[in-house]
């Protein structure tokens, strides 16, 4: 298995539950990985067996575009359209920071994360380990 990642997407968006934010918008930074068997790919060069991450930044692009009011909303619709169309994926890891958030005092970021699949599997570990 490989991971795959997009690091630093940086979009314009008009997101939040302010109506300033939606009207003004707000800088987000996004961070996108997926797990997915390269191996085919590597061997055949061939891109059309594995993930082609310039989708992955257009899906990033379009999704920024439809305004809400939370950004685990979002954060969800990104991974809900990588896992929809790439069968290949075995799990995604997405983090969604938007910027200066208007919270009335100085805050680099506010942040979701969302895991999927094989990203899973280090957290399930531990849950068991601690239930032991």
């Amino acid at each position: 298995m490989t991971i795959i990642s997009l690091e630093g997407i940086h979009i314009h968006g008009d997101h939040g539950f302010h109506p300033e934010e939606q009207l003004m918008g707000n800088d987000f930074v996004l961070d996108v990985s997926v797990y997915v068997d390269t191996e085919a790919a590597a061997e055949e060069d061939d891109l059309g067996k594995t993930v082609n991450y310039e989708t992955i930044y257009r899906f990033c692009e379009v999704e920024m575009r439809d305004t809400t009011d939370l950004i685990e909303t979002l954060a969800q619709r990104i991974v809900d359209r990588i896992e929809g169309y790439f069968e290949q994926v075995k799990g995604v890891r997405l983090k969604l920071r938007k910027l200066n958030p208007p919270l009335g005092g100085r805050v680099e970021a506010a942040a979701v994360e969302i895991n999927t699949g094989l990203f899973l599997l280090p957290l399930q570990l531990a849950i068991k380990l601690l239930e032991a």
